[in-house]
């Protein structure tokens, strides 16, 4: 009945409690929960398990309120790599699933006040002079105060926190001893702190260590000593002093380790091998490391049997022998990135084709030795592939794709760029054959024409994400044929200079539920207003024949729009950015010249605007 509060009179705190779960940890939601009344409130802060901080004005002034508002908290997450952009009270940021402000008032002239006062000019001193001041960054003592607030921390992301040291991270340790996951990537911590860690934290599964200069040896041995059979997950990336006396540390102490990323030029086949003896369970291994040749790979297929995921980047010491270890040895593999490995050949294809059966996403990344015959291998035997790129992939041509299109009637994306041997003919013989398909992305493949975009429009019926960038061939007929047999949700046709106004209206006529789209003019935009008003993200950068009015009628209509890109369109004008920028409530970035803001504009929405060149 109006007027009669049923909910709090009825429900008791458990129920609304148990409500407030099953918002996901949303934070609009939650935030639309606890304006309801004190009692809601109350609740939420009480209920409340993730708070994530940006970059701000002052991030321990943020941590030592967030440990006053909410008791419970199990997961921490703090960026620090985006400058200060909004000007945000006691620098909190606005993005969803970041804390709430906090409510209340306060009297006039009161410290509180001044205090709030203060850093809100801070950070709107910050807004309106761009990112050239650096944000503060957290400190020891912010992590401290932390640690003290929330002695239940399962989640700790410390993103770029460059402040943070040692004695901050051993407060963590010493007082949230049930830490599972921690991020410390781009932190200068040292050896002290991460052996902390080690002898504190003994249900530590998650650790990822990229771009921590400050570590060595002596820390990463320290924890593996403490915590190794608990660790599932390490990455290492940019640690100089890291070598395989850490790896040789976690192949003896982390018998439970399954997932396992290495970036160093440090690392050589001693650690390597170290971790396929004494990790068995490992399912995932991501490599780029120079120096490790096909003594460590062929140990990886022997002992790993489990592995489910490789990943080789920039591989030039090792050979068709590595691969040819992994399909004997890792038959339950399901996913393989190869990136700039010259060594390679169609012989790894095959053999991995050959012992692989189950592989469902492969990338082939300018490795120039693979060609046509390993492909096809793949085609014939990994009836289960769902995800293909090739990436500089000269020497494949029309028959292997065909084949693909034959043998993998489950495939639903495709990704191919700069592959000047694929034409027509094999994007025929994946529509025909792939039915399923959902997403292809094509770019400089300049063999590609209608014959071949015509087929998909005319079979492949789940598309939804299209992108031709760059294929001077394709023009109107198979953007019309696309209209007409797909709902596209994602479009992006840039450098396409033969696709004109005809292809897009037939897009905008037959795709309502498109949310991106590149490259068109104003009668265009007029169809589009008409027909999608779902669309979040446009591309009108390089448009000649958009204008001020196509701006206006398209914002009209467009009211989900939250990005637009309009650099180097010579009849937009000032008066069309405006309109932009006020038409369009739910904007979050417009990039575009500078000289084409005015300063009346630029007071109203600074924090949306962005500029490819300042200075024209």
């Amino acid at each position: 009945m109006r007027g009669h509060d049923l909910i709090n009179t009825v429900l008791p705190d458990e129920l609304i409690i148990e409500i407030f779960n099953h918002l996901d940890g949303s934070k609009l939601s939650c935030d639309a929960c606890s304006l309801v009344c004190k009692r809601w409130l109350r609740l939420d802060r009480s209920s409340r398990r993730t708070v994530r901080i940006e970059a701000s004005g002052n991030p321990d002034v943020v941590a030592n309120l967030l440990v006053r508002r909410f008791v419970n908290i199990e997961n921490v997450y703090i960026d620090e790599r985006l400058p200060v952009s909004l000007p945000l009270q006691f620098g909190y940021s606005t993005r969803p699933g970041l804390a709430r402000p906090p409510t209340g008032k306060r009297r006039r002239g009161s410290k509180s006040a001044r205090s709030s006062s203060k850093i809100r000019y801070s950070s709107e001193n910050s807004a309106s002079e761009g990112s050239n001041l650096e944000p503060y960054s957290l400190s020891d003592a912010g992590l401290n105060a932390l640690a003290e607030g929330f002695t239940r921390l399962e989640k700790l992301s410390l993103v770029w926190c460059s402040n943070v040291t040692s004695v901050g991270l051993q407060s963590i340790a010493e007082k949230c001893r049930s830490l599972k996951f921690l991020d410390l990537q781009g932190c200068y911590v040292g050896d002290q702190g991460l052996a902390a860690v080690g002898k504190c934290c003994k249900q530590l599964e998650d650790l990822n260590l990229r771009f921590c200069e400050g570590l060595s040896d002596i820390g990463l041995v320290e924890l593996a000593h403490g915590c190794g059979r608990s660790l599932k997950t390490l990455g290492v990336a940019a640690c100089a002093k890291i070598t395989d006396i850490s790896l040789e540390a976690v192949g003896s102490h982390c018998p439970f380790l399954q997932t396992l990323s290495l970036d160093s030029e440090f690392i050589k086949n001693k650690g390597v091998l170290s971790v396929a003896q004494g990790c068995p369970s490992l399912k995932v291994l991501k490599l780029q490391c120079i120096s490790v040749t096909d003594e460590a790979l062929q140990a990886v297929g022997a002992y790993c049997s489990l592995l489910e995921f490789l990943a080789l980047y920039s591989f030039q010491k090792f050979t068709d022998r590595s691969l040819c270890a992994i399909g004997r040895g890792c038959k339950k593999l399901k996913n393989l990135i190869l990136s700039d490995c010259y060594f390679l050949s169609d012989k790894s294809l095959e053999a991995i084709a050959t012992g692989c059966c189950e592989l469902t996403c492969l990338e082939v990344n300018g490795c120039h030795n693979i060609g046509t015959s390993g492909l096809e291998a793949i085609g014939k035997s990994c009836p289960g592939l769902s995800e293909l790129a090739l990436l500089y992939c000269q020497r494949i041509g029309n028959t292997a794709l065909s084949e693909v299109g034959r043998g993998c009637k489950l495939l639903q994306a495709i990704r191919l760029v700069d592959c000047s041997s694929i034409g027509d003919d094999a994007i025929c013989g994946i529509a025909q054959g792939c039915r399923n398909l959902k997403k292809l992305h094509i770019r400089r493949c300049y063999e590609v024409g209608d014959k071949g975009i015509i087929a998909i429009g005319e079979n492949c019926k789940s598309l939804t994400d299209l992108s031709l960038q760059f294929c001077d061939r394709v023009g109107d007929d198979a953007l019309i044929a696309i209209g007409r047999g797909c709902s596209l949700q994602y479009l992006n046709v840039s450098g396409c200079h033969q696709i004109g106004d005809a292809g897009l209206i037939a897009i905008a006529r037959g795709c309502p539920e498109l949310v991106y789209l590149d490259n068109l003019g104003d009668m265009a935009l007029f169809e589009i207003g008409e027909g999608c008003p779902l669309l979040k993200d446009i591309v009108l950068s390089h448009c000649r024949q958009i204008t001020d009015a196509g701006l206006t009628y398209l914002v009209s209509r467009c009211a989900m729009l939250e990005s637009c890109h309009m650099v180097y369109c010579p009849f937009v004008t000032s008066a069309g950015v405006a309109t932009v920028v006020s038409g369009c409530l739910k904007m979050k970035k417009v990039l575009v010249e500078k000289c084409k803001v005015s300063e009346r504009t630029r007071r109203r929405a600074g924090s949306v605007l962005s500029y490819l060149c300042v200075d024209l």
